[in-house]
């Protein structure tokens, strides 16, 4: 018998832990429903998704039912909860994003150790190849929001649920992570075969081609439909905002700190665009939209957000933040922390375990740019 059969490597070690998670949910969530399934998994992870997939307030636990906000007495999604019930909304919780954080985190380790056994030296190359990825990925949640769009215009929707779920966050990180994961490992075999001359080239086109697509076809909506806009102001001022400021805060480092771009150079600056964008995109749509003339009206998702404007909007008189706004705080931390990132990723750190490093600067990229491309898309397509 072959003993090495049994050796328990760090890929069989990782898909034993998943394993063991999902054995250890379900049969938590069958033997204690209520506490764990009811008042945990379904009122942080899986209610937002379900409210957000049906375009409601909220989604409510009526015993054995779920109800949406807007039926019969769940109009009030407040009074819902004072009553007893389970009421999930859409967005994030602090509790929601701890879970997201240490799911990334696991997810990004698998990413690793496959790359480690398909010894795919990852790198620069295929860190840029994996960046219009990324912009797919805030570009397919935005035809999630076309199709709600839709549904309020009285217009039948492309994807209707359970189909749109696999299209909201953050569900999409793994729909997209999918996606990506088929494409790399089809443009290795492409380039085994010599059927293409570079795996990270090929992979780059596809990523381009999905992204190209998908944006292509938010534009065809916004000129032939009118329950979605195309505003390409939008995208000229938070495009151009946001790479001013990335490649300002990047000079300034250049020229006074360069120790802090020495390990990642221009992978450096794409990590604070990414981050500047979703500052950017934040701050003009929660505070600038009617100055841009927006037809949307937009609330912070996410924990962060909502706790950087309320301590701006405690501590600064209330003739200033009325005046320019409270949501600019929250670029001025999302720049702070990619420059801290950047920073920590030094020449000795990368030079340690490239392939690691670089998985890990792709998920923080991500993280920026995923949720900021969705903000600039939808207002830029008015949905």
């Amino acid at each position: 018998m072959d003993d090495q059969a049994f050796t328990l490597t760090p890929g069989r070690a990782w898909l034993a832990m998943f394993g063991a998670a999902i054995v250890a949910i379900g049969g938590a969530s069958i033997a204690f429903t209520r506490q764990v399934w009811d008042e945990f998994i379904w009122q942080y992870f899986w209610g937002p998704v379900y409210a957000d997939a049906h375009n409601a307030g909220c989604a409510i636990k009526d015993g054995g039912e779920t109800l949406l906000g807007g039926s019969g007495f769940a109009e009030n999604c407040g009074i819902a909860m004072e009553q007893g019930h389970i009421v999930a909304e859409p967005g994030y919780t602090l509790v929601s994003e701890a879970g997201y954080m240490v799911i990334g985190l696991f997810f990004l380790i698998g990413v690793y150790l496959l790359l480690k056994n398909l010894d795919v030296s990852f790198g620069r190359e295929y860190f840029y190849a994996l960046f219009p990825f990324m912009l797919f990925g805030g570009a397919l949640r935005v035809v999630e929001d076309a199709t709600d769009a839709a549904v309020e215009a009285g217009v039948e929707p492309v994807a209707s649920y359970p189909l749109n779920t696999l299209f909201i966050s953050p569900i999409i990180y793994f729909t997209v992570f999918g996606i990506a994961i088929g494409a790399l490992v089809g443009s290795l075999r492409l380039a085994d075969r010599g059927i293409v001359s570079s795996a990270e080239r090929a992979l780059g086109i596809i990523g381009s081609v999905a992204f190209g697509v998908t944006f292509g076809y938010l534009v065809v909506l916004g000129v032939t439909v009118e329950h979605v806009d195309f505003l390409p102001h939008v995208l000229l001022i938070i495009v151009g905002g946001a790479t001013a400021m990335a490649y300002g805060v990047y000079a300034l480092t250049e020229r006074f700190a360069p120790y802090i771009n020495s390990g990642t150079g221009y992978v450096g600056l794409i990590v604070l665009w990414a981050h500047a964008i979703d500052g950017v995109a934040n701050v003009l749509i929660t505070d600038w939209a009617d100055t841009l003339a927006l037809p949307v009206s937009y609330y912070p998702k996410h924990p962060a957000n909502e706790i950087i404007m309320n301590v701006t909007e405690a501590v600064l008189p209330a003739g200033i933040f009325e005046a320019i706004g409270s949501a600019w705080p929250f670029l001025l931390v999302k720049l702070g922390v990619a420059l801290g990132i950047v920073w920590l990723f030094d020449e000795a750190f990368i030079e340690e375990n490239p392939r690691y490093s670089y998985v890990l600067l792709v998920g923080v990229v991500a993280v920026g740019l995923g949720p900021g491309s969705r903000d600039m898309l939808r207002a830029a397509f008015g949905i």
